[in-house]
């Protein structure tokens, strides 16, 4: 499954999406298009997107139409396109719910700049919201048992199996701590006929394979008669 972020772009100009969808692949985000304000808002709904790129003068719906409405049911980022560089445009922007303010002509590459760093603000404060554990580019969903590498902007799920989720996530809450097998035995085994130290030592290596698989090698740590770490990870 794909899970790196899906940017919706509302505009109705064709090259300037042209433009922006390269720009944004090569951030390894996913993209779709809207070419006027209804369809934004219906197309929104449909696939959810991570971030909307949304042009104020488009046909039927205004930007400013388009902003008021999804923000009455989303909290979906929102950055506004327009050619008015004017402080009352972006004033209002903000107000109405806007998270960042983009004016044309734009450096698109900028643009894609900007696409991050909404992204990772959104990201951040869903995880505030949420209970999930990041350490280096690992980001741990303790309420949907999803543990997420990202890579070249885009997040990678990791196969893992219950067991390996628990051991991952207990790992994580103290990376540099060293856990004893017995210690990870009783926080992440549940099945008696599991408790054996052979058994979490499986585990762990199994873990390791597909987090080396996922970009990450040498996690966890092993540390010959004493037990394992997460160790920091880059």
């Amino acid at each position: 499954m794909n899970t790196a972020a899906l940017v919706l772009i509302a505009e109705d100009e064709p090259e300037i999406v042209d433009i922006l969808k390269a720009y944004l692949h090569r951030e390894g985000l996913r993209t779709a298009w809207a070419a006027d304000g209804r369809a934004a808002l219906d197309m929104h709904q449909a696939l959810k997107p991570d971030l909307l790129l949304l042009d104020v003068q488009m046909p039927h719906l205004d930007g400013w139409r388009v902003l008021s409405e999804l923000r009455a049911r989303s909290t979906t980022p929102v950055i506004m396109v327009t050619a008015h560089d004017q402080d009352i445009d972006k004033l209002m922007a903000l107000r109405v719910g806007a998270d960042d303010y983009v004016v044309k002509p734009f450096n698109p590459a900028e643009v894609a700049a900007r696409v991050q760093a909404v992204l990772r603000r959104s990201r951040g404060q869903d995880a505030q919201l949420r209970d999930v554990l990041r350490v280096g580019p690992m980001e741990i969903d303790l309420e949907t048992f999803h543990a997420r590498i990202e890579r070249d902007g885009a997040l990678q799920t990791l196969p893992l199996t219950l067991t390996e989720f628990r051991l991952l996530a207990h790992l994580a809450r103290a990376p540099r701590r060293v856990f004893s097998r017995s210690e990870l035995i009783a926080a992440c085994l549940s099945s008696e006929g599991d408790r054996l130290e052979r058994t979490v030592d499986s585990h762990l290596s199994k873990l390791r394979k597909k987090l080396e698989d996922a970009g990450l090698p040498g996690v966890p740590v092993s540390l010959r008669g004493v037990g394992y770490r997460l160790e920091d990870v880059a």
